[in-house]
C-alpha cells in the first residue's frame, strides 16, 4: 500500500458517517468533531462517551445496525470492522456512490486510510505506517506530543494574526519571506515554552517592526 497523503477541509458542510459504537468508533468521531464535521453515527449501541455526546447533540444517532442505503449522500464514512458480510455491503455501497470509505482494520475496503493525529492548535501532523505497523504510529504520536506542546500552538496562533500585517507592511515577498524564517529560526518557541511570553512577543515585533500582539498569559 502507497497512500497519498491529504488534509480533508470543510467537513462542516459534508455528511460524516461512523458505523459503531466502541472505543475505536469513539475515536473517530472525536476526529470528526474536532474539525467540526457534520456527523451521523451508525449502531445499535454506543459506549458512555457516546452515549454522552450523544445526548448532548454533538452528532445524529441511528440506533440500530447498518442498513443498505445509510450512505447516501454521504461524503465521508468510517466503520468499525464487522462481519465479512456487513464489510463488502459497506464498501460496496460506498464506492457505488463515489464516497470516502474506510473499514477499520480491513485495508481490502478502504481507499483512503487515516494516521495517527498529532495537534497543537493550528499545527496538524499525522503519521501512517501504511498499514504495516499502526502500533508504531501511536508510538510515534506518542514521543512527538510531547516534543510539538502547546507552545506550537500559541506561536501559529500568533502568526494567523500577522499574516494579513504583514502582507500590508511588506509588498515584496522576498521580505516576507525573510522575516518568517527570521522568526521560525528564532528563539520565540523557546521563549514561549520557557512561559518568557512577554520577551518572546518583543522579539516577534523585533523581526517583523509590527506591533500586534496584548500577551495574555492564557494563550
Amino acid at each position: 500500500m502507497k497512500p497519498y497523503p491529504i488534509f480533508l477541509t470543510g467537513l462542516h458542510n459534508r455528511h460524516c458517517i461512523v458505523i459503531g459504537g466502541t472505543h475505536e468508533a469513539e475515536g473517530k468521531v472525536r476526529g470528526l468533531m474536532a474539525v467540526d464535521a457534520t456527523i451521523t453515527v451508525i449502531s445499535a449501541e454506543l459506549n458512555e462517551t457516546l452515549t454522552n455526546w450523544a445526548e448532548d447533540g454533538c452528532f445524529t444517532w441511528l440506533k440500530r445496525p447498518f442498513q443498505s442505503g445509510d450512505l447516501r449522500g454521504a461524503f465521508l464514512v468510517i466503520a468499525e470492522r464487522s462481519d465479512p458480510a456487513t464489510n463488502t455491503l459497506i464498501w460496496d455501497e460506498a464506492e457505488a456512490e463515489g464516497i470516502l470509505v474506510n473499514v477499520m482494520d480491513d485495508v481490502g475496503h478502504c481507499n483512503f486510510v487515516a494516521g495517527s493525529v498529532i495537534r497543537q492548535g493550528p499545527l496538524v501532523m499525522t503519521i501512517s505506517t501504511s498499514g504495516a505497523a499502526p502500533a508504531l504510529a501511536v508510538r510515534l504520536r506518542q514521543r512527538f506530543q510531547e516534543e510539538f506542546s502547546e507552545e506550537y500552538a500559541i506561536f501559529l496562533t500568533w502568526m494567523q494574526a500577522l499574516r494579513p500585517h504583514m502582507a500590508t507592511t511588506y509588498s515584496s515577498f522576498q521580505d516576507r519571506k525573510k522575516r518568517y524564517y527570521a522568526l521560525v529560526d528564532s528563539d520565540v518557541l523557546l521563549m514561549i515554552k520557557n512561559g518568557r511570553l512577554a520577551e518572546a512577543k518583543n522579539c516577534v515585533e523585533e523581526i517583523t517592526g509590527i506591533q500586534l500582539f496584548t500577551v495574555e498569559s492564557s494563550l
